[in-house]
């Protein structure tokens, strides 16, 4: 469908721009954020193995306000991590982060974390399995998982996951958790989803990047 196309043209863009390796059609990304060189594997074989634009883009709004959001000794949460350049890039500010995605994501994540952190970091990074609205209660209880922040980008896409999604939001965000969620803006489903969250969160746009279509927002539990 119409979706689809977008989400596969915006991939074939990403694959002319540059010639990936042969090896599973990997090819590495270069970042520098707070002062450090940032190496990134992605592969073209699944949504979740590349970098999209609202993860760069959360990440620039990280190193930008970091005084006004510090990471420093904070508990950080990060759902569908992805390659995890969102999570490596708040390890690196001095967060403890947990960055959470579905199983076959895992592996690369993994690599991506420790390769970039090694040495670097107060904090080792943890990765976990995590499926959206999926046994949240018995995994992951509100009695002992309690996080400062949660860091979601380009979670929201073409997939059928969008209500388990809010629902895996609404678990983590309670009272004294921020919640920072960035996007590229793509299909109707986006703002429909936006409407959603906003009547679940008290939500603040914080960032509209009108060249990229990404929004940044904070949300906080409902009082």
């Amino acid at each position: 469908d119409f979706d689809t196309e977008v989400m596969a043209g915006e991939i074939l863009e990403r694959r002319k721009s540059q010639e990936p390796s042969i090896l599973h059609s990997l090819r590495i990304e270069r970042f520098r954020f707070v002062g450090h060189d940032i190496n990134i594997h992605e592969s073209f074989d699944s949504y979740g193995a590349l970098i999209w634009p609202a993860a760069v883009a959360l990440c620039r709004y990280l190193e930008a306000n970091h005084k006004h959001i510090s990471l420093l000794d904070k508990a950080v949460l990060e759902l569908g991590a992805g390659t995890g350049l969102v999570s490596i890039v708040a390890c690196l500010m001095g967060a403890w982060v947990t960055a959470t995605d579905l199983p076959d994501i895992m592996q690369n994540l993994s690599f991506n974390l420790s390769r970039n952190t090694r040495g670097h970091c107060r904090y080792t990074p943890q990765v976990a399995q995590l499926t959206w609205g999926e046994d949240l209660d018995l995994n992951f209880p509100s009695s002992i998982y309690n996080y400062d922040y949660i860091l979601c980008a380009d979670v929201v896409y073409h997939h059928d996951c969008l209500d388990k999604l809010l629902l895996t939001m609404k678990h983590f965000c309670k009272h004294g958790t921020t919640l920072l969620w960035a996007n590229k803006i793509r299909f109707s489903s986006d703002l429909d989803f936006i409407e959603s969250f906003k009547k679940a969160f008290d939500t603040t746009l914080l960032v509209e990047i009108p060249d990229e279509m990404v929004r940044i927002y904070q949300a906080t539990a409902q009082q």
